[in-house]
């Protein structure tokens, strides 16, 4: 994986909207919102200026102008440069074409899960079955939706992606809560408590 100047997602989702159009930073808020980046893209309003700021240093933004509207602070609306379209191509070639190893939660939660009892971790799992309901009840939800407003299938992949990692999570715990009844003698034995199964 290439080290880039600015290395945050949050760059790259601005240099996409940037190519795009001109905006300031708090346009570029709004439509990251709008569009649903949020779920995608962890970002606040000083992150995002900051990112802005990362970017014109590299070199990657300029400002186009700087506007004000009635009493409103000045605000200073950037472009995209040449350089920043081709960071762009280049990042998001890399980010579709190369798997990159990545460090989610509940992978790291797992590789240390034995530190609890499994009749503790049986109810925790279930717990997260219903919460994983939720979430995928709520992307199909907004899925149907985007797609009844006419939202073509390429705009909502992303979702889509989301949708099949929620199938497979909920796969994998069943999976695992049914291996728990297996394993569950042995590792409860070494914690010294007895195993109860559900």
């Amino acid at each position: 994986m290439k080290r880039r100047k600015v290395g945050n997602l949050l760059a790259l989702a601005v240099l996409s909207y940037l190519s795009q159009a001109a905006m300031h930073p708090y346009e570029l808020a709004k439509t990251l919102r709008s569009h649903g980046d949020e779920r995608s893209i962890k970002f606040n309003h000083g992150s995002l200026y900051m990112v802005v700021q990362q970017l014109a240093k590299a070199g990657f933004v300029a400002e186009q102008e700087v506007n004000r509207e009635g009493a409103r602070p000045e605000r200073t609306v950037y472009q995209i440069t040449d350089a920043g379209r081709a960071e762009l191509h280049d990042w998001l070639r890399e980010l579709v074409g190369e798997p990159q190893h990545e460090y989610p939660a509940f992978v790291s939660a797992l590789s240390m899960v034995s530190a609890l009892t499994p009749n503790e971790v049986i109810p925790l799992l279930r717990a997260r079955l219903d919460g994983l309901a939720t979430q995928r009840a709520e992307t199909s939800r907004q899925i149907e939706q985007s797609e009844a407003e006419g939202v073509p299938a390429l705009f909502l992949i992303e979702e889509v992606y989301r949708l099949r990692l929620l199938d497979a999570e909920i796969a994998f715990v069943h999976e695992f809560l049914a291996r728990i009844n297996e394993w569950g003698p042995m590792w409860a034995g070494a914690h010294g408590v007895e195993f109860k199964p559900e």
